[in-house]
């Protein structure tokens, strides 16, 4: 059980705060490409209790700087994109994407105002259709070699959506592999053919038993969590028969991704990124093995249930998130719609704006949890101590930091470890863009 001033340390992450400044060591999502149109490619935006906007220059660079004006402190995302920058309705102040100062209107002529100001620049680069941006101190981290950032754009999708809870309770139900079971349990099996970018509605590998069977009828998984050079690997498995078993690998990518297995031929890398201690966005790359994704209809599913232009959802605590007592009792064990993000949704929403943890019960099916929240702590107090983290890679590093291996199938109940890695080398080698070997 943990005590209030450890809950505090590992969910407070503004300015100043042991976690924020952890954080802060990483390249954050803070944006998807998509909200940038060509019309007006400007957006403010809201990461760790600080205010930016993020824009795209005529020359197509991003730029991220401190919303308000070096100037009086107006609203630089109401500004206008013109003659190289972002410049303030207020009184035409121009910056560019580096935060220099490019003029300043009314300024008497041969002013060097200009030369003196600047405003507060961060970088930012497009990674799979996802802006990052790193607003910690000296030079960024070099990025993995992993398969969301290796594949081609078309074999990849992005999106985002809105949780109102804190980053770490809405990290840790994708790192729990024991709730699937029981928080997305279908009462009935859709086609598998018609399940096309909805996750736990297709086949598990080598198999025609749909991943939502498996779940429902195989409630108790055997986790087991090993560490590994980015992070940890959770392998969770549910004996099928006495020679079958169903073998589920995720991973956590520190410090608050993970990458789970949606399909046989599709991976989902999500990561948690804190608007504020109370709130946060989940941004996730859905990465293609087999065909290049169908991103209009992945897109169209999606915003069904979310609404632009901040990504929230239609079903939340403010209408019972769709409940219904009729498709409790005949289709989903929550009764409150088939999209299993409404579902984490309101697992994470319910536990509070932050998680209580002096409260809780750990149990054996959350190993997972500990493990990580060990290696959170272990890291805010290298950070402190100015020694360098887990996953604050080079160059070199990076490159060789492929994968990681992510696989949901049913194979022989002997010899399970080697069937998941010979699965994970078949789908690599069959990639149309040859995924780099983990």
């Amino acid at each position: 059980m943990m005590s209030s001033q450890q809950n505090d340390l590992i969910t407070r992450v503004g300015p100043g705060t042991p976690a924020g400044g952890l954080l802060r060591q990483y390249w954050q999502p803070v944006a998807l490409v998509d909200e940038l149109p060509v019309a007006r490619p400007i957006r403010a935006v809201r990461l760790m209790g600080q205010d930016f906007v993020v824009f795209r220059d005529e020359q197509g660079r991003y730029g991220m700087l401190d919303r308000d004006c070096p100037h009086r402190g107006a609203d630089l995302a109401a500004g206008r994109l013109e003659a190289g920058g972002v410049r303030c309705a207020f009184h035409g102040w121009l910056f560019d994407v580096n935060g220099t100062c490019l003029s300043t209107p009314g300024e008497p002529v041969g002013s060097t105002l200009c030369k003196k100001v600047r405003q507060s620049a961060y970088p930012v680069v497009e990674r799979s259709g996802i802006l990052f941006a790193y607003i910690g101190k000296g030079e960024p981290p070099a990025f993995p070699n992993f398969d969301c950032f290796a594949a081609p754009g078309e074999y990849t999708f992005a999106f985002k959506g809105l949780f109102e809870c804190n980053w770490l309770q809405a990290l840790e139900v994708g790192i729990d592999p024991a709730h699937a079971s029981f928080l997305h349990r279908f009462f009935e099996d859709e086609d598998v053919s018609d399940s096309y970018g909805k996750q736990f509605r297709g086949a598990s590998a080598d198999s025609t038993m749909p991943i939502t069977q498996v779940l429902r009828e195989y409630e108790t998984p055997d986790i087991q969590v090993g560490s590994t050079d980015y992070g940890l690997r959770l392998i969770a498995r549910r004996a099928i028969s006495e020679t079958q078993t169903h073998v589920r690998v995720t991973n956590v990518v520190f410090p608050q991704a993970f990458v789970i297995p949606m399909s046989s031929e599709m991976t989902i890398t999500q990561w948690h990124v804190p608007v504020d201690d109370h709130h946060c966005y989940w941004y996730a790359i859905f990465t293609s093995f087999g065909a290049p994704t169908n991103k209009a209809q992945m897109r169209e599913q999606r915003l069904e249930l979310y609404e632009l232009p901040d990504y929230t959802s239609r079903r939340n605590k403010r209408n019972q998130y769709g409940f219904s007592l009729d498709e409790q009792l005949k289709e989903t064990y929550t009764g409150m719609g088939f999209d299993i993000n409404v579902h984490d949704q309101w697992a994470v929403e319910s536990q509070g704006p932050i998680q209580d943890r002096t409260r809780e019960h750990l149990g054996t099916t959350d190993k997972g949890i500990i493990a990580y929240r060990r290696l959170l702590i272990d890291a805010i107090e290298k950070a402190q101590a100015g020694e360098r983290t887990l996953m604050v890679l080079d160059a070199e590093e990076a490159s060789r930091l492929t994968g990681p291996a992510s696989i949901d199938g049913i194979g022989p109940a002997e010899g399970w470890d080697a069937y998941w890695k010979e699965s994970d080398i078949k789908r690599r080698d069959a990639a149309p863009w040859q995924a780099p070997r983990a």
